[in-house]
């Protein structure tokens, strides 16, 4: 019995009901045109309902109106601020305009079952709530029910028993026509498409600006404990402004990346500075080297024409390769090849193993897979293992 009541309590079943009434209004104002409201008949009444029909479908062909039918419909019919319910849900209704004939139909639909059922729930409210006034002997009434003497009072008790039955009807009505407005003013194949492809958009652009907070202050954390590790145990004075120096401008470069990433995370308008690129590699190797490793570095081909998208991924798997060799082996000697070659670049990364030596292949590390994440999108391949009694990291990018 209270999960029948439930429907009583909830903002969102009168809602409904008010929606569904204001549907009521064209047939109504159609029908004090023609036939009239002075006694129709069966016949009259019918007419009543198929005449805004025309009118209905007439404006599901107007773009706005899908709109408009779509926001009247997520506020009324659906449950929100205003329900006493909590439903985080969407609604599933779509509120942009019709961009297709497609579009137009289902909205001329909709329109069409809101006045019908606005008209049938309209007659339905007035049939019950006449009859409540008459149970209740509401003084008046235009067609009285017998009394008996001695038991008029039955009569007065079932007065609410109609309004109870009314709520129900619009509770019930009011549900259906929520699933209707899903199906008809829904989003399209075409909406649905566009929505999905904005979704993957985000998390494509959050996996980015994960990558780049990884690899971005990933390198200067770990540089700079590299450096004041090797200063401490060195205890040269010299070697330590080199090491404070060079944990400043990593510290500071750190902090443009990050003040880039911000920019895109806040949605400013404002464009998002230039990222470095793979003919700034230098800046990478004179951070490893101010680290205190040994870095043999070979380069060639042109990488200032290379491709925007391939260079500055490039210089971002540099940067996390050497991010690897100084967090894993330390200040050991690092030999970095970089070539362009037959529309193709090369990157390898060699190092001495750390002991105890890792396992070849696993790669279960975040930096290991984010460079085989950028060199997978990039349509290249990364691998790293054991060769040789050196650990050897090799990316091959197609230009």
């Amino acid at each position: 019995m209270p999960g029948l009541l439930l429907p009583l309590t909830r903002a969102v079943t009168y809602t409904r009901w008010l929606h569904m009434l204001v549907g009521a209004i064209v047939p109504f104002a159609c029908a004090m045109v023609y036939p009239g409201l002075s006694n129709p008949s069966p016949h009259d009444w019918l007419l009543v309902a198929v005449l805004p029909i025309p009118l209905a479908l007439a404006a599901g062909i107007v773009p706005s109106v899908r709109h408009a039918e779509g926001l009247q419909a997520r506020l009324m019919l659906f449950p929100g601020p205003h329900a006493r319910v909590r439903n985080d849900e969407d609604p599933g209704v779509s509120t942009v305009f019709s961009a297709s004939w497609t579009d137009r139909a289902r909205t001329g639909a909709w329109l069409v079952l809101r006045l019908e059922s606005g008209l049938a729930l309209a007659l339905v409210t007035n049939t019950l709530l006449t009859l409540a006034l008459s149970l209740a002997g509401e003084p008046g009434r235009a067609d009285p029910l017998p009394y008996v003497s001695d038991a008029g009072w039955v009569y007065t008790l079932l007065a609410p028993v109609p309004v109870l039955a009314l709520v129900m009807v619009a509770a019930g009505a009011g549900a259906l026509m929520a699933q209707a407005a899903r199906r008809l003013l829904g989003p399209s194949v075409k909406e649905r498409l566009a929505e999905l492809e904005k979704r993957t958009e985000q998390l494509l652009e959050r996996n980015e600006i994960a990558r780049e907070l990884h690899d971005t202050l990933g390198h200067a954390l770990t540089l700079a404990v590299v450096q004041a590790g090797a200063a401490r145990a060195a205890g040269d004075p010299h070697f330590t402004d080199r090491a404070l120096e060079a944990i400043e401008e990593t510290g500071r470069a750190a902090l443009e990346d990050l003040d880039r990433v911000l920019l895109v995370l806040r949605d400013t308008g404002r464009p998002p500075g230039a990222r470095p690129a793979l003919d700034e590699a230098g800046r990478l190797l004179d951070s490893a080297r101010s680290s205190g490793a040994q870095v043999d570095a070979e380069v060639t081909g042109p990488l200032e024409h290379l491709p925007g998208p391939v260079s500055r991924e490039a210089y971002r798997m540099l940067q996390e390769a050497l991010t690897n060799v100084l967090r894993h082996a330390g200040p050991v000697r690092i030999g970095v090849r970089i070539a362009v070659e037959a529309a193709r670049l090369r990157l390898e990364v060699r190092n001495p193993l750390p002991d105890p030596a890792p396992v070849a292949g696993t790669g279960g590390g975040r930096g290991l897979r984010g460079i085989r994440e950028r060199a997978a999108l990039l349509g290249g391949e990364a691998r790293a293992g054991q060769h040789g009694g050196h650990w050897l990291l090799r990316v091959d990018l197609p230009l």
